[in-house]
């Protein structure tokens, strides 16, 4: 049975009974049911033990939702200060299944329409410090210019490198880690990954190393470092540059890396790089430029070259419009753009490239992305003075979301190690036993 507390010392609200309703309607067969709390306290729990407690701010929010149930609202309502979670976050993210799913009879929309009415159709608890009109990409229309790239980068990535630092590993690397246990600290499985890469693309001393999409230079100056290569990383975003130059003289590597601001369709010569990775870049080139993509890789790699791929897929072909699509490039993404995996291996193939291995990193990301929510938590109050609450927001309801969905198998991620396809030639060895041989790095890490 349902329970609906007062508190005795404030005046009850005529809004308060119709809101505890409309919830306990719209809440109705989730497994777990959670507690609803509203503005002035009242509250409406069907457990004990609810899995978390839904804080709503602002009547007129409920009114939206019975009108529209798209859980977008709830995800606005969010960043905007309006709605609240206080519990488990990843349970929560179960809300948006589960509006998706939801069956009216008319008896009861015509109920919940009546209840909707009774409350206000304007916010009037809109806290401007929350607003997130500033975050939201409203100018992005996928056409994939440079100019639009540009700024889809720059939306997204130029937030703050203090931010980012916050909640990142130690060399500061935004794309999937690599546990090779469970309990991996983040900074180890970061430290993992880097070295797999490189360990996939056999880099040898002196080797001309290409890394398409550098961000904050983790990756080139680690194969620099540790397998002597000469390497050469691009970018879109001004930020991101400026911190990898600066940690390139740091480490002494200026002999070694280079860094710009370029866009890979404007990357110069032909046969210039023995290897070429892209870790969590292809994601923005967009789909219908992934064959200028994988030539552009093809022309600067050398004939016996490998080239990494390693990116994230969906299941389901093509980018279609979908709650999870809108919100990614509403507030995160904007013109990102996923697609199956066996379609970007397709693309690859008709690209001339000769595949040699694809491992599937799927659960590692859904961990990586759990360390990164949980780091951001910690250090909610410098992330809030930094980039403000909006921004805070939206980055830990979109982490956790993603990795609920890495979880439940809806996204995936793949490294793909591929090489031109030039006279039947094979350029890695007959084995994989190469790549787990011990280093004495991991020994330390």
């Amino acid at each position: 049975m349902s329970a609906f507390m007062h508190p005795g010392h404030r005046a009850k609200d005529p809004h308060a009974e119709s809101a505890l309703r409309i919830m306990a309607r719209l809440l109705r067969g989730m497994e777990r049911t959670p507690a609803v709390r509203l503005w002035n306290d009242a509250v409406h729990s069907a457990h004990p033990e609810p899995p978390f407690v839904l804080v709503v701010r602002d009547p007129a929010l409920l009114r939206r939702l019975v009108m529209d149930r798209n859980p977008l609202q709830l995800a606005d309502a969010y960043f905007r200060g309006l709605l609240d979670v206080e519990g488990d976050l990843y349970r929560a993210l179960a809300l948006r299944n589960h509006l998706e799913s939801i069956s009216l009879t008319w008896r009861d929309k015509l109920a919940l329409l009546r209840e909707a009415l009774r409350l206000p159709a304007g916010s009037r608890h809109v806290k401007p410090s929350t607003s997130v009109a500033s975050r939201i990409a409203r100018r992005f229309s996928h056409r994939h210019s440079k100019e639009s790239d540009r700024d889809a980068i720059s939306f997204h990535y130029d937030v703050s490198n203090d931010f980012y630092g916050l909640w990142l590993d130690e060399e500061r690397v935004y794309s999937c880690a690599y546990f090779k246990r469970g309990n991996d600290s983040l900074d180890t499985a970061q430290r993992n990954k880097l070295d797999h890469i490189c360990r996939k693309l056999r880099l040898r001393p002196g080797e001309r190393f290409l890394d398409i999409g550098c961000g904050w230079g983790a990756l080139v100056c680690w194969a620099a470092r540790e397998y002597g290569v000469r390497a050469h990383g691009i970018t879109l975003s001004a930020r991101q540059l400026e911190y990898a130059r600066e940690r390139i003289r740091a480490e002494g590597l200026q002999g070694q890396v280079t860094v710009e601001l370029l866009d890979y369709r404007d990357l110069p010569g032909h046969a210039t790089f023995d290897k070429v990775a892209s870790v969590g870049m292809f994601e923005h080139v967009g789909l219908k430029n992934l064959p200028a993509y994988y030539e552009t890789v093809r022309r600067v790699l050398v004939p016996s070259g490998l080239f990494l791929n390693h990116g994230i897929t969906h299941d389901e072909e093509g980018w279609s419009k979908t709650v999870a699509t809108e919100f990614i490039n509403r507030y995160v993404f904007p013109d990102g753009e996923l697609d199956l995996v066996s379609n970007i291996q397709r693309g690859m193939e008709r690209g001339g490239f000769e595949i040699h291995d694809v491992e599937g990193l799927r659960p590692h990301y859904a961990l990586t992305l759990r360390h990164w929510v949980q780091r951001l938590e910690q250090r909610s109050d410098e992330a809030i003075a930094m980039v403000g609450e909006a921004t805070f927001r939206v980055w830990r309801l979109y982490m956790a979301a993603c990795a609920v969905e890495f979880e439940a198998g809806g996204t995936g991620i793949y490294q793909i190690l591929a090489s031109k396809r030039e006279g039947g030639a094979w350029p890695v060895p007959l084995t994989r036993a190469d790549i787990y041989r011990s280093r004495a790095w991991n020994q330390r890490g």
